[in-house]
């Protein structure tokens, strides 16, 4: 899941905070494996390049396990598995942490990941992959890529926004919708993979509707967010995004009061991040510890402010913002793991011939 920046009037603070804490725990992934053999010593973790923890928590795992984290970054989720898969046989970490749930099936059929005996927090085992017996991916955060809408656009022209994948192709919402590329964007990916849980083999027909009706398809988040959308900041003429359920949290005027925008709870498509020790590590004691401390009290409730993503763990509290405006959906799209490595690449390929048309 490549994450993810923060929509809204705090972005310029907060994505400039977040990019300075990656510079702090995160390398170019080198090609040399880690050294090592007990959960102390130097553990390389491989991760996508949005990893993001606070500083003080680093230094204090280390400290405690007598561990010497190296974080390496290895691109998006997609470009992240690709690279653990190529290197299945001589694994250039010991463990990591970033594949989602629309590459899982890929990374347990490559043999990415060790057979571990760790156990999940409560909460965690809703979030395991289907056919994953050996506890080799560990979920660590969760988050919905949903449909978002500008509300002051809205109440300003007393107009009700949409609020399903279907009013989003009525001519009431024509040229108001903005989303990025499935083939370029991990949240642009999602939106087409919540279109084909809910449409099945029909989804194409929805799209053809969807393009119709105005929809304008953008190269990536950022673009989509902070350039078309009305309620990024920008001066956008869209008030309609493709964005996740936690953004509201982060449109709250300064001074307090209440979110400038909402997620449309029924356009939800789920994503779920792992973590795993990787099979041949040269220190996979010291890999399972890092896993561990991934699921631990005090990173779960780092992750909303640090990598905007929801804890798995059960109990965890949430920043109060998250706690009043990030509202997840009950019932959000998903589909299996083995479904989206089947198809992925036709759909993309299906997708890609639809908006180039």
């Amino acid at each position: 899941m490549k994450r993810r920046p923060v929509p809204a009037a705090w972005t310029v603070v907060l994505l400039a905070a977040t990019l300075s804490a990656c510079s702090l725990t995160a390398t170019e992934e080198e090609p040399s494996a880690a050294t090592g053999g007990d959960a102390g010593g130097r553990v390389v973790l491989v991760t996508h390049e949005s990893f993001s923890l606070p500083k003080k928590l680093v230094k204090e795992f280390e400290a405690e396990s007598g561990i010497d984290l190296e974080v390496r970054a290895a691109g998006d989720a997609g470009t992240l598995t690709t690279k653990l898969a190529v290197t299945a046989d001589n694994p250039t970490g010991d463990v990591a942490f970033g594949v989602d749930n629309t590459f899982a099936s890929r990374a347990l059929d490559e043999g990415v990941f060790a057979t571990t005996d760790l156990e999940v927090p409560a909460g965690a085992g809703d979030y395991t992959v289907p056919g994953d017996d050996g506890a080799r991916m560990v979920p660590v955060d969760t988050g919905n890529v949903c449909v978002n809408v500008d509300t002051t656009w809205f109440e300003e022209r007393d107009l009700d926004p949409p609020a399903t994948l279907e009013d989003l192709a009525d001519p009431a919402y024509r040229d108001l919708f903005v989303t990025p590329s499935a083939l370029s964007s991990s949240p642009g990916l999602a939106f087409l993979l919540a279109t084909v849980a809910e449409y099945g083999d029909d989804w194409p027909s929805y799209w053809d509707r969807l393009l119709g009706n105005g929809t304008r398809v953008v190269d990536g988040w950022s673009d989509a967010y902070f350039t078309d959308f009305t309620g990024g900041g920008g001066d956008g003429d869209r008030p309609v995004v493709l964005s996740y359920d936690s953004s509201p949290a982060f449109t709250v005027p300064k001074g307090g009061g209440a979110s400038t925008t909402a997620a449309l709870l029924d356009t939800c498509f789920r994503q779920v991040e792992y973590a795993g020790v990787l099979e041949g590590a040269d220190n996979p004691e010291g890999g399972a510890a890092v896993v561990e401390w991934l699921l631990s009290e005090d990173v779960q409730a780092a992750l909303p402010d640090s990598m905007y993503v929801f804890p798995v763990r059960e109990g965890v509290a949430l920043p109060p913002d998250w706690e009043k405006y990030a509202e997840q959906p009950d019932d959000p799209f998903t589909l299996d793991p083995a479904d989206i490595a089947a198809h992925r690449d036709d759909w993309l390929e299906q997708w890609r011939d639809l908006t180039t048309r």
